[in-house]
């Protein structure tokens, strides 16, 4: 279906045409952006909620500033359609997620309006200031740096950080706090108080604007009028509002709250605080889905709410003829209750994805033992720490690839001191349309490493299922690792009773002759899928589901290196310090000899696309498995 842009938006190809439009003119072109965002993303899927709700403000931005001259930093990018389709990809932004299409981030590769690449939270303010202070040490002094961050992103200690040390900088960087109460989910904390006391102090809102407008009336120089208004409007700060004293305290010059969605008063401001010098702070009231009336509704539902009939609003769901395998992360949400119900020690935390990751079932059942901590991954490990110590069991749900931002906290605060938290990963492998930013490809190397942690990864639901009851079991007296892929699983009936599982030991799946396939975690499933295939041509591999990258069930390994010579290691991880090189490590350090292919994540980034395009670009899905299984074995034939 052709989707065609409105008459305005048609004429746009860069922000140089944006900026030939009368300011009259900017209502209508945010209105046509806002329908050809919803045009496209209801056909061709993707974010959807975020970037509606920034409409106006990226109008106003590259209409304001000399992009991409002047450096626009978006934080996490989920809000950044617009922003792609104002600078050269309108045309293209159907392809957006797509295999070989736009990232659904900002990319610097893809353009150079795309000034620094983004997927995870809370890193604009601190790479704006860079450029901001790169810039000044260059003599750029004309330019300047924004940083467009949300009050989900701002819960961050990174972005505490980089404001407590811009506000001693001398640059040009202004910060947008895009404030609409939600990440993907709403947010939580003090926090999300504090913003609340700012944008309803009325009194100190009415009364700033008073002065403001009074002093425009002075017949008084125009440094006087500055000058008199900067010492009011701290005065008003520190009688009115109390709550506006912390950007101030933190040097950085607050204006707001203002309307987002007033693209007219946005360009206007935003021309105004260019004139003035130093960093400074503009905070905005948006709607998260702005525009489209069920997405304002339930922002949450409509983060990324793939297909959906535009008119009817209707989400465009797959039938299946049979019962389907649930997801991962769904059997962990409901796992957890059932273990919760029977152990009173268990606890959940997540660092602000509560629906993604399914704690929020157990958040509902039982509010007093499991907690989303808001955007804050180092946080949330040293918090399950805490409670660790306390005797309590805590499963601690983060995504793979926001794991790698707490990774200092596991080392230090959970394995060096043997607390039993258990680490529940998920989007563990490629996560697909994502992208390089969210692909759960490191955990394997990077867990694998640490002393005293286990590191284990469930084949399906029921090995999911037995690993939780494992790792909270008093016996278990180790921190542990359990790595599972985002979506299905391979087990429509999956409640199946829990079995306890000995650390460290694998499970033979079938023997077989001449060649050993060991996997570990879901791929297993892609090799025994293989296996299945090779069988036509009278290959008889053996299989087996080595559960534990660490440690290593080395008597299952004797037995393999003992009766096989080709071996071939399957995983959804990095090949380098992945589960292929610690069977490597074991080969040698015993004196075996055997031809070993590690299959795995390659040694480079792997872009977005469907997870099933993505496995079968690296070579990792059930038809490459098995092509490997066939050279293998006809290698051997030939050298007989």
């Amino acid at each position: 279906m052709e989707i065609t842009p409105g008459p305005l938006l048609a004429q746009i190809n860069n922000p140089d045409d944006l900026k030939k439009l009368g300011k009259d003119q900017l209502v209508a072109v945010s209105n046509e952006l806002r329908q050809y965002i919803i045009d496209v993303v209801s056909i061709h899927g993707g974010h959807f909620g975020a970037s509606l709700g920034v409409v106006e403000l990226t109008v106003a931005l590259h209409y304001v500033f000399n992009t991409p001259y002047d450096q626009l930093v978006w934080d996490v990018g989920h809000q950044a359609y617009g922003h792609k389709i104002l600078t050269g990809r309108r045309d293209n932004f159907v392809t957006n997620r797509k295999y070989g299409g736009l990232s659904g981030f900002p990319k610097r590769s893809e353009s150079n309006y795309d000034t620094f690449g983004v997927g995870h939270s809370s890193t604009s303010i601190s790479a704006a200031l860079g450029m901001a202070m790169a810039s000044h040490y260059k003599g750029e002094n004309d330019k300047q740096h924004i940083a467009v961050i949300g009050d989900g992103s701002l819960t961050a200690g990174l972005a505490f950080e980089a404001m407590n040390h811009a506000g001693i900088e001398n640059s040009n960087l202004i910060i947008i706090l895009n404030d609409n109460c939600m990440s993907i989910d709403p947010n939580v904390g003090a926090l999300k108080e504090y913003l609340t006391d700012i944008t309803t102090s009325q009194t100190y809102n009415d009364m700033r604007d008073n002065v403001w407008k009074a002093l425009g009336k002075l017949p008084i120089g125009k440094n006087f009028s500055r000058e008199m208004a900067s010492k009011l409007e701290a005065s008003i700060k520190g009688v009115v509002s109390k709550s506006s004293n912390l950007f101030e305290a933190l040097k950085l010059r607050y204006f707001g709250p203002i309307d987002g969605h007033n693209v007219v008063k946005l360009a206007e401001t935003l021309a105004d605080l260019k004139k003035i010098p130093g960093p400074k702070l503009l905070h905005i009231k948006t709607v998260k889905g702005k525009g489209y009336e069920l997405a304002e509704k339930d922002q949450t539902k409509w983060h990324a709410p793939g297909l959906f009939d535009k008119i009817t609003g209707e989400i465009k769901k797959k039938v299946y003829e049979l019962p389907q395998p649930p997801k991962y992360q769904d059997v962990f949400g409901h796992t957890i209750i059932e273990l919760a119900e029977k152990n009173k020690k268990i606890m959940g935390i997540t660092p602000a994805m509560p629906s993604g990751s399914s704690l929020k079932f157990m958040m509902d059942k039982m509010p007093d033992r499991a907690f989303d901590v808001g955007i804050c991954e180092q946080h949330a490990v040293t918090l399950s720490a805490g409670l660790a110590t306390q005797g309590m069991k805590v499963f601690c749900n983060v995504y793979s690839s926001f794991m790698q931002r707490a990774y200092d906290m596991v080392i230090h605060d959970v394995a060096i001191q043997k607390l039993p938290v258990v680490f529940c990963l998920d989007r563990a492998g490629l996560v697909g349309e994502d992208g390089p930013t969210h692909h759960g490809c490191y955990d394997i190397a990077y867990m694998r490493c640490i002393p005293n942690l286990v590191v284990s990864a469930p084949m399906n639901e029921k090995e999911l299922r037995n690993l939780m009851y494992t790792a909270q079991l008093e016996s278990t007296k180790l921190p542990m690792v359990i790595r599972y892929p985002r979506g299905e699983g391979v087990m429509p009936e999956w409640r199946t009773p829990f079995e306890e599982i000995q650390i460290g030991k694998g499970r033979k799946i079938k023997d077989g002759e001449e060649i050993a396939i060991l996997s570990f975690g879901h791929p297993g499933n892609f090799a025994a899928s293989a296996i299945r295939t090779v069988k036509a041509d009278g290959i008889n591999p053996a299989h087996y589901d080595m559960r534990f990258a660490k440690p290593l069930d080395e008597e299952l390994l004797h037995e393999v290196f003992g009766k096989f010579k080709k071996i071939i290691t399957v995983e959804d991880g990095t090949i380098v310090g992945g589960l292929g090189s610690a069977v490597l490590e074991f080969m040698n350090a015993h004196g075996y000899k055997a031809d070993v292919k590690i299959m795995g994540i390659p040694d480079r980034l792997v872009e977005h696309g469907t997870p099933k395009e993505l496995y079968k670009e690296i070579g990792l899905d059930a038809e490459s498995i098995a092509a490997e299984i066939r050279s293998a074995v006809s290698v051997k034939i030939l050298q007989k």
